[in-house]
């Protein structure tokens, strides 16, 4: 096949594996859901699947936004920029939502939401390009 400036390849547009893609997703879901799994006990609700929920929404939504706005598919690997800046939009919207909702702000909720964003969201992507980096040594 004669390559065309229309099918040539596109040195700045990184191919990524959808298979990879698509793991990237679930383990930022899995994190923010993680995160709110654990501040269900906080959270009065008829079952604890609706209290998980309730909490989580507003990160996914960021988290939605993050993918969307930065175009996390070229690098769903990369800790910089892509996990950093999922991080803070994750973080950052999910806060703008939880409080035009009229849910709380509380300091210590805030520090530990963003600490915790942190570690998983930029976390397993640094476990990720750690156990990359060992496995291309091999």
């Amino acid at each position: 096949m004669i390559s065309t400036p229309a099918t040539a390849p596109n040195p700045s547009r990184p191919t990524v594996r959808t298979g990879v893609v698509a793991l990237a997703v679930v383990l930022d879901v899995v994190a923010v859901l993680a995160f709110a799994a654990g501040g269900r006990a906080t959270h009065s609700a008829d079952s604890p699947l609706t209290a998980v929920l309730s909490i989580a929404w507003p990160f996914l939504v960021g988290l939605a936004v993050g993918w969307v706005l930065l175009r996390a598919w070229r690098w769903p690997l990369a800790a910089w920029p892509t996990g950093v800046v999922l991080w803070v939009t994750t973080w950052v919207v999910g806060m703008a939502l939880r409080w035009a909702t009229g849910e709380g702000l509380a300091t210590a909720f805030l520090v530990v939401s963003a600490a915790f964003l942190l570690a998983t969201l930029v976390g397993w992507r640094l476990v990720a390009l750690l156990v990359l980096t060992v496995r291309g040594r091999r």
